[in-house]
């Protein structure tokens, strides 16, 4: 049963039309790979506040987030407090994300090139994008289950259907208008998903109650749906790993970084971090919240029971969960506008990591490995068709790649194979001046070790029982370590003038 009707598919239509006219007009004002790539440097406060909000306030994370509420309870909170401090910190004082911009890079494997080599920048470009790559492999499939949820869909043709429809129209403006359609639709997207967002809440507390909320979680889950340090609700070793993943997709995530490089100057970078950990405690607090209410409402009704919390649910159906329940509580018409600012947040943040990896494939790996380079006109073409190749390569992960564990600690590992090792040289890269090349190739080496924390190699590794934030921790360590190592034993060279000589 679903309260979507004709109405709410025409508002969903109609809206959708909207943002991709909108998106395609952006494409006149795109000349060069700066415009492309990071809007030519010209993001204001506000604006460059709520486009990285609206990027990582996407579909996905909604769908990720509710989901983390519905199987942990109350205790997932704590993920969106550490977002909340570090992305603070982080704009507190301006760390690794200022001299970022200071240096004018467009990609954090730029930077790479300059501290060390272009070896490592071409090594660095591959692993980025290969980790970012795997880390939207399940945006489709979270985007089709919230459609099918929401509206009643049942059948796996119709699910398979709406993420190929949804990446074409992702696919189409993408590829035309670059950073500046990607600007302009995640600010549209955040003013009305931001509202929307809020009523829902809203509407929920009135179906179900805030003492019926609390006690039925307790209830379920006993002292772990509360307590994230209690060994059932991850216990410290994941406490510490959600903290590690606040600073990361803060700081070191190239999506992120991708817009404190767009923004107008260093304190504008800044401004925007401190501004924006309100939103990233935000973007995962009201998702959790969506995914406790699903799990008090379903607990209340003996058939969805059966369906959502049964042992053998799997981890598909309690993606689910959250789409199914608003479909049951929303009215008509509201229905058709949370669904369509839903949507323009998954269209969000597909161009906005569409966008970034295939300017990283370009500008980091390809680009480097042609001596007469590569004009503006070729680049342009050349990220464009990354971004089809890349479109094309989503859709096939998501209809074959069995995920067997909740959507966000997927997302944890995919990113810290590419995480431990960039932290090792961002971090040592611009505050230790004897981080050396070779350092720098054994840390994003050690770092892509994390590739082991994924369930299908977990499994054939015969390392099932082994948690993914064991491994993601472990890789860091291991990179920062090697790294300080290796770089002590082997230096780079140094000109009389004390610079680092280069090839």
């Amino acid at each position: 049963m679903t309260n979507f009707t004709a109405l709410d598919w025409s508002i969903v239509c109609v809206y959708l039309a909207g943002i991709l006219v909108a998106g395609l007009y952006c494409r006149r004002y795109v000349k060069s790979m700066a415009e492309f790539v990071v809007a030519g440097r010209s993001l204001k406060s506000y604006l460059a506040i709520a486009t990285l909000v609206g990027s990582e306030l996407g579909l996905v994370t909604v769908m990720y987030s509710a989901q983390k509420g519905f199987t942990s309870g109350f205790s997932a909170f704590h993920i969106a407090l550490s977002a909340c401090i570090l992305t603070l910190l982080v704009g507190l004082t301006g760390f690794i994300v200022v001299p970022l911009r200071r240096m004018g890079v467009m990609t954090i494997p730029e930077f790479y090139e300059r501290r060390f080599s272009r070896g490592v920048r071409i090594l660095g470009g591959a692993i980025l994008a290969v980790s970012g790559i795997l880390n939207m492999g399940m945006f489709l499939k979270a985007g089709a289950i919230f459609i099918t949820g929401l509206t009643g869909m049942e059948s796996t043709f119709q699910l398979n259907l709406v993420m190929t429809v949804m990446l074409g129209m992702v696919l189409a403006y993408t590829m035309l208008g670059g950073m500046l359609s990607v600007v302009f639709t995640d600010y549209l997207q955040f003013v009305l998903l931001s509202v929307g967002l809020l009523i829902t809440c809203g509407i929920a507390v009135r179906v179900l109650g805030w003492d019926h909320i609390t006690d039925t979680v307790v209830t379920l889950k006993g002292e772990a749906g509360v307590n994230p340090l209690h060994p059932d609700g991850g216990g410290v070793s994941y406490v510490i790993w959600m903290a590690f993943m606040g600073l990361f997709s803060a700081c070191v995530w190239q999506t992120a970084v991708m817009r404190a490089c767009s923004a107008a100057s260093t304190a504008v970078v800044k401004r925007l971090y401190v501004v924006a950990s309100v939103g990233f405690l935000i973007r995962f607090l009201i998702p959790y919240f969506f995914g406790i209410c699903a799990l008090v409402y379903f607990s209340d009704h003996e058939t969805l029971k059966s369906i959502f919390l049964a042992e053998k649910a799997t981890s598909e159906t309690t993606m689910a969960a959250m789409p199914v329940f608003l479909s049951h509580i929303l009215p008509t018409g509201l229905l058709g506008l949370v669904a369509a600012g839903m949507l323009a947040a998954f269209m969000s943040t597909h161009d906005s990591y569409l966008l970034c990896w295939s300017s990283v494939l370009t500008q980091d790996v390809v680009a480097p490995c042609i001596r007469k380079g590569l004009s503006t006109r070729a680049r342009l073409k050349l990220t464009r068709a990354f971004i089809f190749f890349i479109g094309v390569f989503l859709l096939v992960w998501s209809l074959w790649y069995p995920l067997g564990q909740d959507l966000w600690d997927y997302m944890a590992i995919t990113g810290s194979i590419y995480f431990a090792g960039a932290f090792a040289l961002l971090l040592l890269g611009i505050y230790w001046k004897r981080a050396s090349t070779a350092g720098a190739y054994v840390a994003l080496v050690a770092g892509f070790l994390a590739v082991m924390g994924l369930t299908p190699v977990k499994s054939a590794l015969g390392m099932k029982e082994v948690g993914s934030h064991y491994i993601g921790l472990s890789s860091i360590g291991l990179s920062i370590v090697l790294m300080v190592v290796v770089s002590l034993a082997w230096p780079d060279k140094r000109s009389s003038s004390g610079e680092k000589e280069t090839a």
